[in-house]
């Protein structure tokens, strides 16, 4: 498993990830300097509402389809997979291995859009203590919410040798999720909003990552196990 790991890191290497974990974070950040601070709320806590309406609405869901095409990129081009799997590796632990180097670019991604945040506090002056906990709350949470949506990429990606057809399929289930979070019957359980929900601080601080603990284990645990599952199987059964 950690040669595969190795693998799939020297192949991102020699594509533009850095400069796409970059974007996330840059975006959150010029929000955040160009965003009013009312006196009613915490300095810090109104700095990451503004950044979360572009960033956890729709960036984040749509990365995950991004690096998921780019994960597979090298494999559907010139009989790639055949070459993969004539080593002695499991399918298994391929689309494990790919998985696993996803939600840690994910983890990077907020780590880095942790650090814009920090950046704008500094840059605009911030006086009031920093509400670690509640942060931390906001990053964990917005990471934990793509994992169904990291696993069905993962999946699409795997279905598609096209780099666009399963980042095409993630931008029309995102966008409604503008719509989804207002609405109370819709949005707890619209998978693409789930990413907004859990780094929305203005949620109740008392449950888990901002939402009920019904919430979290039905639709993004019941999401990541469906999609898992569905992802694990194809590709143990998919023809290279």
């Amino acid at each position: 498993m950690i040669a595969i790991l190795q693998s799939e890191w020297f192949k991102l290497r020699k594509s533009k990830i850095t400069f796409i974990l970059m974007i996330g974070p840059l975006i959150g950040l010029m929000t955040g300097i160009n965003s009013p601070i009312e006196v009613k709320v915490s300095e810090w806590e109104q700095a990451l509402l503004y950044m979360n309406l572009t960033y956890a609405l729709l960036f984040l869901p749509l990365i995950t389809g991004v690096l998921s095409s780019l994960i597979c990129r090298y494999e559907h081009q010139a009989g790639g997979w055949k070459q993969l799997l004539a080593l002695p590796v499991s399918r298994g632990q391929v689309f494990v291995a790919k998985y696993i180097v996803l939600v840690i670019l994910v983890l990077v991604i907020q780590l880095l859009y942790l650090c814009a945040l920090v950046a704008v506090g500094s840059i605009k002056g911030f006086s009031e203590p920093f509400p670690i906990e509640i942060i931390w709350k906001s990053i964990l949470g917005g990471w934990v919410a793509t994992f169904p949506l990291v696993a069905l990429q993962l999946w699409m990606s795997m279905l598609f040798n096209s780099f666009a057809a399963p980042f095409a399929v993630n931008v029309i289930f995102t966008l409604p999720s503008i719509l989804a979070i207002n609405s109370e019957h819709i949005g707890p359980y619209y998978l693409w909003a789930q990413p907004f929900s859990m780094m929305y601080i203005g949620g109740k601080t008392d449950d888990i990552f901002f939402i009920p603990w019904e919430q979290l284990i039905s639709v993004v645990g019941g999401g990541f196990i469906l999609f898992f599952l569905c992802g694990y199987i194809y590709f143990q059964r998919k023809a290279v």
